[in-house]
Parts: structure tokens; sequence; C-alpha cells
């Protein structure tokens, strides 16, 4: 069975990707009318500087900004929960009723 690929690698195969479409793009002999091509062109590139700042941040670091967040919606009360919980061995999937 093929190993799947990682993001890193997603996402440099979709920088590559952009790197060909502004290359076929700045090499076309025929330009687009109205400026798009310039602009079709300044796009790329802000997607290229996009696609090398998401390959060097770890993807946990992504992942982690959100814990913040997520923490501020439940609360104090909801940790303070959990943690008597844990100190108990309470919660969790209940047991079965024997039979």
């Amino acid at each position: 069975m093929p190993k799947k690929p990682s993001d890193k690698t997603d996402l440099r195969a979709l920088r590559n990707l952009i790197k060909q479409a502004d290359l076929v793009l700045t090499t076309s002999p025929t330009k687009l009318p109205e400026g798009r091509s310039e602009r079709a062109h300044e796009l790329l590139g802000a997607a290229v500087k996009l696609a090398d700042d998401l390959v060097a941040t770890p993807a946990a670091a992504r992942l982690g900004q959100r814990g913040g967040m997520k923490t501020a919606k439940r609360g104090a009360d909801y940790f303070r929960k959990i943690a008597g919980m844990r100190k108990t061995h309470a919660g969790g999937r209940p047991r079965k009723a024997e039979s």
C-alpha cells in the first residue's frame, strides 16, 4: 500500500504547480488584454510566497494556535470540572452492566 504523502509534501507540490503556472504565464507570447497577465503574475507570486511560508511553519505550530481560543470559549469552570474528574478517575465511557 503506498504511503500517504505528508502535508509538507502536498504544500511543496502546490507551490511547484503555482510556480509552473507563473512561468507559463510569463513566457507566453500572447499577453492578456487590460493588464490581466500582470495581475495574474502578481497573484501567483503572492501565492508562491504564501506556500513557502506554510512549508516553513511546522504543522504543530499551526495547530497550537487554536488551543488558546478553545480554552477561552470553554472557560475555567469546564477545566475545573475535568480536573476533578481526573482526580477521582471519573468520566469516560460508562461501565457495561453485567447481565
